[in-house]
């Protein structure tokens, strides 16, 4: 069977999917590209060759499943707020359940896991 007839070919490769996700998911938070940075934990250039298409986050590595959780946090605001602007201000806001500013919070491995928890347990009462 030739490659271009065969069923998986048109598949998107999951890495550029993710990363072109990632970014996009930044963009439209309002979240800085130092911030993912330190979100993703790579260096500044990773993330500027990111942007540009000329790095793919590595599934073999802790800068993917920082990058899923990432994404995710994206994928709950937008279902639970519907638009941008909210989900900016809902990261930049106090939490009292998250006992600090998300956009704080994300920053860390710890509080990036407690942001996801949070909004994926205030998804399932909408």
């Amino acid at each position: 069977m030739p490659a271009s007839s065969h069923p998986l070919a048109a598949t998107p490769d999951a890495a550029a999917v993710l990363s072109k996700a990632v970014a996009r998911a930044a963009e439209r938070l309002g979240i800085s590209r130092a911030l993912l940075g330190k979100v993703l934990g790579v260096s500044a250039p990773t993330v500027t060759r990111l942007y540009s298409g000329q790095y793919t986050l590595d599934a073999r590595r802790k800068e993917w499943e920082f990058a899923l959780l990432f994404v995710r946090v994206f994928r709950s605001l937008d279902s639970i707020v519907g638009n941008e602007q909210a989900a900016r201000q809902w990261l930049n806001s106090d939490n009292r359940g998250l006992n600090g500013r998300p956009v704080d919070l994300i920053r860390q491995t710890e509080g990036l896991v407690r942001v996801v928890h949070y909004l994926d347990a205030s998804r399932g009462l909408v």
